[in-house]
């Protein structure tokens, strides 16, 4: 049996996505976002209390693309992940951590904006991770836009894994950064967010970890600056 541990809107998102594209049985429990690190249940699952934990038949993991991996290596028959001989291997693997560098500027501004106080804020740091959050969605649009071809999907033999957990990160990132100069990527959001297993993952509006759709910054004049 596998359960997963989850919060809505999180990166445990992606894992929730990932099964149900793999299309298997499972458990979900919910998590709110304020037991992290505090739960010592989660504990048990987690280290240190955060998720996505996973559960599988009596052993328990943790770390979001680690799980991706593991699950897409347990389910290989419903081709999501790309193994050792497939050609489009190396690049699956760089997506699939690229997906955390984006995470990683889009857990800067959520800090920021969604945990501080306004004077609490530091507009360089807020400005320096939103430059960073464009830079990653310009990577994305650069992979989907060649001199030949548009790609459908991030891999050229179609979508996978590496397009779930680039998504999930480009999806928190439009709460605070829109795809407006991003066209092709703006096509392949779309097209991905489009599928039943983005559906069923997607949180209810209001709740989880960005209740509202989009955030203002509310930089001032010298934060835009900051390069």
């Amino acid at each position: 049996m596998i359960t997963l541990h989850h919060c809505a809107g999180s990166r445990s998102m992606r894992i929730l996505w990932l099964l149900n594209e793999l299309d298997v049985p499972f458990e979900v429990v919910i998590h709110p976002l304020d037991e992290m690190l505090q739960t010592p249940e989660l504990r048990v699952y987690s280290p240190v209390g955060l998720v996505p934990a996973l559960q599988v038949d009596g052993e328990n993991y943790f770390e979001s693309l680690a799980i991706l991996q593991i699950l897409c290596e347990r389910f290989r028959n419903q081709a999501l992940g790309r193994f050792e001989g497939d050609f489009d291997r190396p690049d699956w693997l760089v997506w699939v951590q690229f997906s955390e560098t984006l995470t990683q500027y889009v857990d800067t501004l959520c800090f920021q904006r969604l945990r501080l106080e306004e004077a609490a804020r530091s507009a360089p740091v807020i400005a320096h991770a939103l430059a960073g959050l464009r830079r990653c969605f310009e990577a994305i649009e650069g992979r989907l836009s060649t001199p030949v071809e548009n790609r459908a999907y991030l891999l050229t033999s179609g979508f996978s894994a590496a397009d779930i957990a680039v998504g999930q990160a480009v999806w928190m990132g439009c709460h605070f950064l829109t795809l407006d100069d991003f066209p092709e990527t703006r096509a392949w959001f779309e097209a991905i967010t489009a599928r039943a297993g983005f559906d069923a993952c997607r949180p209810e509006p209001g709740t989880g970890q960005f209740p509202e759709p989009f955030y203002t910054l509310g930089l001032p004049s010298e934060a835009s600056e900051v390069a």
